[in-house]
């Protein structure tokens, strides 16, 4: 049921967004290419070999995102550092680009003169192509000085003004979809082993940089370092099936213990050791495909987060299936379990992301309970939408974002500590192997049109609604917002096809004029030609 009430004072709104998905401007002013770049470069890896080259132009764009931002009203915008922009080659030692760092004190500048708060990710992704060429990225153990000298670097520039740090988002896609799948960039499939190797060299490095802030610049800078963690909610097919329910229980560990157990418990969660452990002597290894700490390395790792952000978009049921033994190794049947989905769960976009609010309340239930209860930011969560036309008067996201909204209130009641949400994200963007098909945006952007001009969809007028009153306070209200944002967007959509017509005729003028153009000069010189033979 709907829980009519408001969030505690002090609450922090925000949205967000990356660094790779908006800025664009690939090669300019000095950035070196990052491995999105080599991978979307490459034909056949993203649909319809789209690429993030110029993206939402986001490099040229920071006061138009910042008056998007001061309309929603926000107090805080989560944004990604783009690594080779401010280092080219990823190595502190062989370069520094003085036009890129400016590029972020500008940004860091402007949102704080507009009361906006910098959440500020250090990795979201675009790892310096140099790094993966010459080592081998993530998969290789030289990785973590690199990150940490990266990482002092933006403490010194940026830290006297940036007071939350995280220092990677969504690791498990970084891992998963990097090195085992090769569905994102590098595009490995090193199968069984590669996405556990990148996960663990991530661990150390996330824990190196959290010591360094937390001996170095602590004491200074007096911010915070923490990690962003992405994991849907697995609910056992049969609750009353112990089978169903282990199952259940590992598909959370697979995903967010993975990394949360390390940082919070001092290791890796003993389900996965157990189930990567008798799989690996299975297949005749000496030794565990999943790599182990020393005892050194769990007391280093443990307790490194001085919060922990979550991401969050979705939920599976989870039953126990038995893989056979198979010679070729892979994450995806170490774990024993397959998913379901409900067809009654609305699924209005990509048919990955089905809108399940109450399973976001019982993973901030699972996290408050395995975890110690720490101080929780959620990161990212939100509905997308595959783009066939312009679709500004999004009904499902504002009811996505009613339903999740909620259920955090839920769990505050609960006695969950989450001190902030950040709605993902705040504008259509180059979404990884999947293009522009994908759209996460509160704000549209007409990709089709040279200057990608920026328009509000229904659920910006609702999110402003909910952050002006902190949550919902009765059901009159709550009703009255949906209404007037749905009015608000058909005169922006009226507004938005207009636009389009006079972009579509700009086109064919573009186009139209300049081929008539020149067929009237070669049917002047062939008639001239004939006059003349005629007259000779």
């Amino acid at each position: 049921s709907f829980y009519y009430g408001t969030f505690p004072a002090g609450f922090l709104w925000g949205v967000g967004s990356s660094a790779y998905q908006t800025e664009g401007a690939w090669d300019k002013d000095g950035k070196g290419p990052s491995i999105w770049d080599a991978f979307t470069h490459s034909k056949g890896k993203v649909l319809r070999n789209e690429t993030g080259d110029s993206a939402c132009d986001g490099y040229y764009r920071v006061k138009d995102d910042i008056q998007l931002l001061k309309e929603l009203k926000v107090n805080h915008y989560l944004l990604s550092i783009s690594w080779p922009r401010i280092m080219p080659t990823g190595i502190k030692a062989e370069q520094l680009n003085e036009k890129g760092i400016q590029f972020y004190n500008d940004t860091i500048n402007s949102l704080l003169e507009n009361n906006i708060t910098p959440i500020v990710s250090l990795y979201h992704w675009d790892l310096p192509q140099v790094l993966q060429e010459k080592y081998g990225g993530w998969q290789n153990i030289s990785m973590i000085n690199y990150f940490n000298d990266y990482a002092n670097l933006c403490f010194e520039k940026f830290g006297d003004r940036v007071k939350h740090w995280i220092t990677f988002s969504n690791p498990w896609a970084v891992a998963e979809k990097g090195y085992e799948t090769g569905e994102h960039a590098p595009g490995l499939k090193l199968g069984g082993c590669g996405a556990y190797k990148a996960a663990h060299h991530i661990i150390k490095t996330h824990a190196k940089v959290w010591h360094s802030y937390n001996t170095t610049w602590r004491r200074e800078q007096r911010g915070m370092v923490g990690i962003s963690l992405t994991s849907g909610w697995g609910e056992p097919v049969d609750p009353h099936s112990q089978t169903d329910r282990d199952a259940a229980e590992r598909y959370i560990q697979f995903h967010l213990g993975w990394f949360a157990n390390p940082i919070y418990r001092g290791d890796y969660p003993e389900v996965m050791k157990n189930y990567v452990g008798r799989k690996s002597a299975q297949q005749g290894l000496g030794t565990s495909r999943l790599p182990t700490f020393s005892v050194q390395e769990k007391t280093y790792i443990k307790g490194t987060s001085d919060f922990l952000g979550i991401g969050h978009f979705t939920t599976r049921y989870v039953l126990q299936k038995n893989f056979p033994f198979l010679q070729v190794s892979s994450y995806h049947t170490d774990h024993d379990l397959a998913e379901l989905v409900d067809p009654n769960w609305p699924a209005p976009g990509p048919k990955w992301l089905y809108s399940v609010p109450w399973g976001f309340r019982r993973l901030l239930n699972f996290i408050k309970t395995q975890y110690g209860n720490p101080l929780i930011y959620v990161t990212e969560n939100g509905m997308s939408e595959t783009v066939q036309c312009p679709q500004l008067c999004d009904e499902w996201r504002i009811q996505y974002l009613k339903g999740y909204i909620n259920e955090i209130l839920k769990a505050l009641n609960d006695g969950v500590n989450v001190k902030g949400y950040t709605a993902w994200s705040l504008l259509d963007k180059f979404e990884w192997n999947k293009g522009f098909s994908e759209r996460f945006g509160l704000y549209h952007i007409d990709f089709k049109n040279k200057n990608k001009p920026q328009y509000p969809k229904a659920s910006v007028d609702y999110y402003k609604k909910i952050i002006s009153a902190n949550g919902f306070p009765n059901p009159r209200e709550v009703e009255n917002w949906h209404r007037k944002a749905m009015d608000t967007c058909s005169a922006t959509h009226q507004h938005l096809a207009a636009d389009s017509l006079i972009t579509h005729m700009e086109m064919v003028t573009e186009i139209v004029l300049p081929t008539v153009f020149t067929l009237c000069i070669l049917i002047s010189i062939v008639l001239l030609i004939f006059y003349l033979r005629n007259h000779s």
